[in-house]
């Protein structure tokens, strides 16, 4: 299924002026859609962002005068209960009335499953006409959320959507589309710079494909597993990953396992927020070379318009100075 989005042409933006009508009050869960959200939003209002930096966004606990200001919010923007369980129980308390766009359930969301390695057919879209059909089995209501004692699960639908960057620039439409239904008077405004924000994700999709290309079928190992929609959209390989689970401690069943895998691994990568030493023991044992820290969430990464691009770009940064060495 295609999900097509009308847009003002980038000539038109230049000519808009803002309205000056009453702006929602936008709250949003992590720096990646914050970024989305403060891109479509622009000069008009600045998003909110629930997550402290350096956070774990799986993990969190909303402080009281957060959880009290959801209720004054216009539109709550985030992933969904798959990423952030801390904010679904937040958002049932407040009023079936206070707007809410949750990303990962969006009409048109490329999503995948955990553990699946089939990966992207890029042959019949290229990256900025992308394919966005759901698996078939990825029913949102199948998803377990026993979030309360294990963390983050790693069973069902992956939410780390944000790491495909067609998602990034469905969801630029998205946010644009429920903002003007909230605040028509600003309208063409947010459709114009969803516009314009759009086209420069294409633009750096299309250089991080470009970069990535001479790494494609060489195989690293990452902390967990969170990094699919990348791997899957850049034709990477991952061979592995040492924790199923934020949470979750790995079982020497699955170590056992790993290890064999690591044996044609050229890197493995620590990732922002979790102890090194894990991965600085898998790879002492398989000598394989240690990459820098992974940072799909943005933890380390300032908040503001810029942090989604940065996310993308830190992370093809981080991949390419281990394996084009290896």
């Amino acid at each position: 299924m295609r999900y097509t989005i009308s847009f003002l042409s980038a000539s038109a933006a230049l000519s808009l002026t803002p309205a000056w009508a009453e702006v929602p009050r936008v709250v949003t869960d992590i720096p990646p859609v914050h970024a989305l959200v403060a891109q479509v939003m622009g000069d008009l209002g600045q998003p909110e962002l629930l997550l402290d930096r350096g956070a774990n966004a799986h993990s969190f606990q909303l402080r009281p005068s957060q959880a009290a200001g959801l209720a004054d919010a216009g539109l709550i923007v985030w992933i969904g209960p798959e990423m952030t369980p801390w904010l679904d129980r937040a958002v049932d308390g407040l009023s079936p009335d206070t707007a809410q766009l949750r990303l990962l359930a969006a009409d048109g969301t490329f999503t995948r499953m955990f553990g699946d390695t089939g990966g992207h057919d890029h042959g019949d879209h290229g990256h900025d006409d992308h394919g966005h059909e759901e698996h078939a089995d990825a029913g949102h209501d199948d998803h377990k959320h026993d979030h309360a004692e294990e963390g983050h699960s790693h069973d069902g639908i992956d939410p780390h959507a944000w790491l495909d960057p067609a998602n990034g620039q469905l969801w630029l439409g998205l946010i644009a589309a429920e903002l003007s239904r909230i605040d028509p008077a600003n309208a063409a405004t947010y459709d114009a710079n969803a516009t314009a924000a759009a086209a420069e994700i294409a633009a750096l999709d299309a250089s991080l494909a470009e970069r990535l290309a001479p790494v494609q079928g060489k195989p690293f190992v990452v902390f967990h597993d969170a990094y699919g929609y990348f791997a899957d959209h850049y034709g990477l390989t991952i061979a592995g990953s040492v924790a199923l689970g934020d949470a979750a401690s790995p079982g020497a069943a699955h170590l056992a396992e790993l290890q064999e895998k690591m044996g044609g691994a050229l890197c493995i990568f620590p990732e922002a927020q979790h102890d090194p030493k894990l991965v600085q023991a898998m790879a002492d044992g398989a000598g394989t070379r240690i990459g820098g820290a992974l940072d799909p969430e943005g933890a380390a990464v300032d908040p503001g318009p810029q942090a989604y691009a940065a996310v993308l770009t830190g992370l093809a940064d981080t991949i390419l100075s281990c394996l084009v060495e290896s």
